[in-house]
């Protein structure tokens, strides 16, 4: 009997002891096939936590970078290698050593959407979800340096108070999520609600009933009653919302505006990767160890403020 695509992952993974972790924005027949969704500090968390032999990772590099760094003694495979991102290329660590020597005593953070080599040159990582978190937990009247997202960044400040030195990097599709866009959406259904993602640029955070990441955005829309929501990030996340939500529905503010490098992964590309072993994510040692110090921050951080 022939195998389907999907037979055949299974199988291999069986074979391989793999897991396959995929991030909110990845396309519908990833998701699929998919053992965790996640955002990225979920997707960082799981990572910690599998037994798996063979991480499987459906995202874009600076994830399956960090997934590698949490676990070097596994095998991590990203079925497309060449799935970057724009926001993460913004920034270089050359550049941000530069930034450094204008500030030498500021704290510097990096939102997780950064090359390995940028988050060797930090103190503490966040992700969307635990940013106000990781902000907050640096002492008062210290300088902080926060690259590279910079809509990211103000919404910290909006929330925290704390003034922070912003890198000039944006998301491309987050920014081109314009207020107009949302209005127009409003006016076709009154009565949602609007829920947007940090990286936003502030005249659309302004109009949102709620400002979270991908995974706030899920507890939101599955705690809230309201029965319509404008969601204003990567349409991928409107799929996992259906499927989990039921009877609610989910209104992408922007559908057309699409992150491509999320998109670049597709179940023959997983197959392809578990078949051959092959698309291995390392990092070279001595960046991994200094990377691995404010990734470890983190999550010490974020798990110390879910316990008390």
């Amino acid at each position: 009997m022939r195998l389907s695509v999907t037979e055949k992952i299974q199988k291999l993974k069986r074979e391989r002891n793999a897991v396959i972790l995929a991030h909110n924005y990845q396309s519908a027949q990833v998701q699929d096939i998919a053992d965790f969704l996640g955002d990225s500090l979920e997707l960082a968390q799981k990572a910690c936590g599998t037994h798996a032999d063979v991480i499987v990772f459906c995202g874009v590099l600076f994830m399956a970078e960090t997934a590698w760094m949490l676990n070097p003694q596994k095998t991590v495979l990203m079925p497309d290698s060449e799935a970057g991102c724009g926001l993460a290329e913004m920034i270089s660590a050359v550049k941000l050593r530069k930034l450094k020597a204008d500030h030498p005593d500021a704290v510097v953070v990096c939102y997780i959407n950064s090359s390995a080599g940028v988050k060797a040159e930090c103190d503490l990582c966040c992700t969307s979800s635990s940013a106000l978190t990781v902000v907050e937990s640096i002492e008062n009247g210290r300088e902080i340096i926060f690259v590279p997202d910079k809509s990211l960044g103000r919404w910290i400040e909006e929330k925290t108070g704390r003034k922070m030195i912003l890198w000039d990097g944006y998301c491309p599709p987050h920014h081109r999520m314009l207020a107009e866009s949302i209005e127009r959406r409003k006016k076709e259904h009154p009565g949602a609600l609007v829920v947007v993602h940090p990286e936003c640029t502030g005249d659309v955070r302004r109009m949102a009933d709620r400002v979270a990441g991908t995974g706030g955005i899920l507890r939101f829309c599955r705690e809230n009653p309201a029965k319509e929501f404008i969601i204003g990030t990567e349409p991928g996340m409107a799929y996992r919302l259906e499927k989990e939500i039921p009877g609610k529905k989910f209104i992408p503010a922007v559908p057309g505006v699409i992150c491509r490098n999320m998109k670049k992964t597709n179940p023959e590309k997983v197959l392809w990767s578990l078949e051959d072993m092959k698309q291995k994510i390392t990092v070279e040692p001595d960046i991994a160890r200094r990377a691995r110090k404010c990734i470890d921050r983190m999550l010490d951080v974020t798990a110390k403020a879910q316990t008390e």
